[in-house]
């Protein structure tokens, strides 16, 4: 894991989730980009220079954000892009050959209900970058216990399981799979294959309507310091990532970080 991207909202958590992205990019000696997009509304003609204002001000933004946490040995890179958040930040990972975002839950919300706000959500529900969600406050520690929980274990994409391989190796981690028997389960489903039997210590299954009830059931009995999961278009926690803004009432694991791989087919 060389390169890892922090965007920035305005938060009261910035602080202290960039602490724990310096913290986690030295464990790896990782290179961290923190990065703000904005974007412009106007009519053609008027406020022409409103864009160097904003890119001005951005930049001062990130500067000031950065001085406030102690960035160690870690070579941080500010950089502000003006565009769709969406669009930019895809383009910005590929550019920067990113290997994975490091996402605050709530990067503008400030309701106290809400886990993953309106800009975390589009940025998980509408890239295929792999991300990890620090809980807010949430101070760095090592990663001993991984808790990985599929509904298909099929894999057909190469490389997908790297950023887990990567924490894996770092930590010496234990990780434990779980095997959701969804009502969409099909045959040969829950057929691990050699690359991630390799980095399984213990494999629990279980029977649920989602694999969010399944991970709901058995977090808690695994306890552990991360939460390993899959995008998948109609997939994990699929209740959960009908709307871009996701409740904390409707997911109870929102104490410990969650590992969101790109999709494995």
């Amino acid at each position: 894991m060389k390169s890892i991207l922090v965007p920035v909202g305005s938060s009261k958590n910035a602080q202290s989730h960039l602490q724990y992205a310096v913290d986690f990019a030295q464990a790896f000696g990782a290179k961290l980009y923190v990065v703000q997009v904005y974007n412009v509304y106007t009519k053609a003609g008027t406020m022409t220079k409103v864009d160097h204002i904003l890119e001005r001000e951005s930049m001062e933004f990130l500067q000031n954000h950065v001085s406030k946490v102690n960035t160690k040995n870690v070579e941080v890179v500010i950089k502000t892009f003006k565009g769709k958040l969406i669009d930019t930040i895809e383009l910005v990972c590929k550019s920067l050959d990113i290997d994975l975002i490091l996402l605050e839950p709530r990067t503008n919300s400030i309701k106290d209900e809400v886990y993953l706000g309106k800009t975390s959500g589009k940025i998980i529900k509408q890239t295929n970058i792999p991300a990890l969600i620090v809980p807010e406050g949430y101070k760095y520690r090592p990663i001993i216990y991984i808790l990985m929980a599929l509904k298909s274990a099929t894999i057909k994409k190469e490389g997908v399981l790297k950023p887990l391989q990567d924490i894996k190796a770092q930590y010496k981690s234990i990780v434990n799979l779980l095997l959701v028997k969804t009502p969409f389960y099909n045959e040969g489903d829950f057929d691990v294959n050699e690359e991630l039997s390799n980095m399984i210590t213990k494999t629990t299954k279980s029977e649920n309507a989602t694999t969010f009830q399944g991970v709901l059931e058995h977090y808690k009995d695994n306890d552990p310091d991360l939460l390993c999961v899959v995008r998948r278009k109609r997939g994990f926690f699929t209740k959960l990532w009908e709307k871009n803004l996701i409740l904390k009432k409707d997911f109870h694991a929102s104490t410990l970080p969650v590992l969101v791989l790109s999709g494995l087919k």
